[in-house]
Order: C-alpha cells, then structure tokens, then sequence
C-alpha cells in the first residue's frame, strides 16, 4: 500500500544498532579534536569580546573568559555542543547512556573548563571536568 511521502513510516526509523542488535554507542573524541574545538571557542570569545568588550563590561582581562562561558554553556544546553564543537563535530553527552545532560551540568561542567580542569586526567582517560559532572564528548557520525 502506498502512502503519502510527507507522512513518516515507521519501517524507515534510522537506529545505530551493532551486529549482536544491541544499540551502538557513540565512540569517544579524540583530544585533538577536543583542544581544535577549544581553541575554536577561545578564538571566537577573544574576537566578540574585543568587539562588545568596551561597550558591555568592566575594562578587565576576563572579558574574553565571561564571553566563553556564555558562549559554551548556552550553545552546549540548546545543541549539546559549543560552535567550536559543532565545527570539529564533537558533542557533550551524559556518561556512560549517552544521553542529553542537564542544563546544571553544563554549567559546572563549563566551570570547570574555565578553571582549567581539562588539563587534568583520571586514571582511565577521562578529562576531570567530564568526570565530576558524569559527562563525556563524543564524536557525532554523520
């Protein structure tokens, strides 16, 4: 039976399944494209604060650092990526599940990325940050 093509079928859902028909997670971002995607967003905060700077805030050296947060912790609640993210196609998910974080999270998470807790690894790999609030980036496949 034929059916109107602006109607959705339900036998042409896209699910990323492995061979064993169990559902297949998203792998890990790689640090390369995590500090690319940081230096994205540093780059991106630096150029809006200098132009926005003088005019909005307090003549300081943490301009470029309160752009930052804004920037990270809205773009990564609404899309679950900041732009510099987005770009490197890297995406913050909850850890291990996978799924959306809560927007609490992404605030401390950016946090802690402002204080520099990247740079600090656990035993198992996973950046400090993405440890304390039970997150991980991983690589979007399109």
């Amino acid at each position: 039976m034929l059916q109107p093509c602006f109607l959705p079928r339900t036998r042409d859902r896209v699910t990323r399944m492995n061979w064993q028909g169990e559902p297949q997670l998203l792998p890990e971002a790689t640090l390369l494209r995590r500090v690319i995607a940081l230096i994205i967003d540093w780059t991106m905060s630096r150029l809006i604060a200098s132009l926005i700077g003088p005019y909005l805030f307090f003549e300081s050296d943490f301009n470029t650092l309160i752009v930052f947060y804004l920037e990270v912790t809205l773009l990564t609640t609404l899309l679950q990526a900041s732009a510099g993210q987005r770009i490197m196609g890297v995406k913050v998910l909850s850890y291990p599940d996978q799924s959306r974080i809560s927007p609490k999270q992404v605030a401390l998470r950016t946090l802690l990325i402002c204080l520099v807790l990247p740079a600090v690894f656990t035993k198992d790999g996973r950046a400090l940050h993405d440890y304390f609030t039970n997150s991980q980036t991983v690589r979007e496949l399109y």
